[in-house]
């Protein structure tokens, strides 16, 4: 008899012991799971478990003290949660919010900025000053002097200000990131991109990476639908074998710094080194930042005899294409 009620009392205890575990774990659920608005929780030095969880508590991301610290035991990690700023949220379970913590997964204050393809540094200036990221004579001077190390800047005319060589992309920094940090990480983007057969094919086109790189602004600037960027490449490519100015309406429009739709007969005539309608070959240096597709493009022209392009009346950005100025003259009219 005594045998049995002993048996019987451990089972009253196991089934209590397993109901209070049921009920612990519920507890550990999110507190709201369709809340997923952040914010950020400051974990002070020298906390205690129990002085986490009522700081979570608080902050409405737990449900229960008690379930939290049980789970913290099971799971022994009992002091190892670390000091710091995290985000955290409503919709995060415990164990996701102990893991964070564990690991210690601290909140960093960033700023994310972007650069679209196309843009000249000084819109690429403005736009950062604009974010309140950089001091624009700080920025300016790192630009013309710092002295940053990337293959492809070797004999590249740092007067110009690396026009051309801030990859256009999303960036996100550190919010403490400051000007050479922040122009190194864009550099560093470009080398990404400019990938190592590059430089040999540029090698085999006998063109320096500063003039593929000013081409594909060019490229970058006039073309408009990724079809068109190679073809458009080979107008330029086939006018520069001839001798012939590339008359590129985008290279005067940077000398006016104004994206004029119609360039005026007096636009064309201004005396610049920029204006490709007066002088032959490249410009002294890229006009804009040009994007994967404009460099690689510039690398690799599409076959074409083509030697004049001209907007087509669709205005959706794509061009016709012929190869004499009688051709050319008779697509022009059409969009008039």
């Amino acid at each position: 008899m005594k045998r049995l009620l002993l048996v019987m009392t451990l089972m009253v205890a196991l089934s209590l012991l397993s109901g209070c575990a049921g009920v612990l774990e519920k507890y550990n659920g999110p507190v709201n799971e369709s809340d997923t608005s952040t914010f950020v929780v400051t974990v002070v030095p020298g906390s205690s478990t129990t002085g986490i969880a009522n700081l979570l508590l608080e902050e409405g991301l737990i449900q229960n003290v008690n379930a939290f610290k049980a789970r913290v035991k099971l799971l022994e990690v009992d002091g190892k949660m670390k000091a710091g700023d995290y985000m955290l949220s409503p919709s995060m379970s415990a164990d996701a919010i102990i893991e964070k913590l564990v690991e210690g997964k601290v909140y960093v204050e960033t700023n994310k900025f972007t650069i679209p393809e196309g843009f000249e540094i000084r819109q690429i200036v403005d736009k950062l000053v604009e974010q309140g990221m950089v001091d624009r004579d700080v920025f300016l001077d790192v630009l013309e002097n710092h002295p940053f190390d990337y293959p492809f800047l070797e004999g590249v005319d740092r007067s110009k200000r690396l026009e051309g060589y801030l990859f256009p992309d999303t960036y996100e920094v550190l919010k403490s990131a400051d000007e050479v940090a922040i122009v190194g990480k864009m550099l560093k983007r470009f080398g990404e991109v400019f990938k190592p057969e590059y430089y040999s094919r540029a090698e085999e086109l006998g063109m320096t990476i500063d003039e593929v790189v000013t081409l594909a602004s060019i490229i970058e600037r006039e073309a408009r639908v990724a079809e068109e960027f190679e073809i458009v490449s080979s107008v330029f490519h086939n006018r520069m074998e001839i001798g012939m100015a590339l008359q590129s309406c985008a290279t005067v429009q940077y000398i006016l710094q104004e994206r004029k739709p119609v360039l005026s007969y007096a636009d064309t005539e201004i005396k610049d080194p920029y204006n490709t309608y007066i002088n032959s070959g490249l410009t002294p240096a890229p006009i804009a930042s040009p994007g994967e597709l404009a460099i690689k493009s510039a690398l690799y022209p599409a076959e074409t005899n083509y030697l004049f392009f001209v907007t087509t009346e669709k205005n959706d950005g794509t061009h016709y294409f012929n190869e004499t100025l009688a051709g050319h003259n008779r697509d022009a009219k059409k969009g008039n």
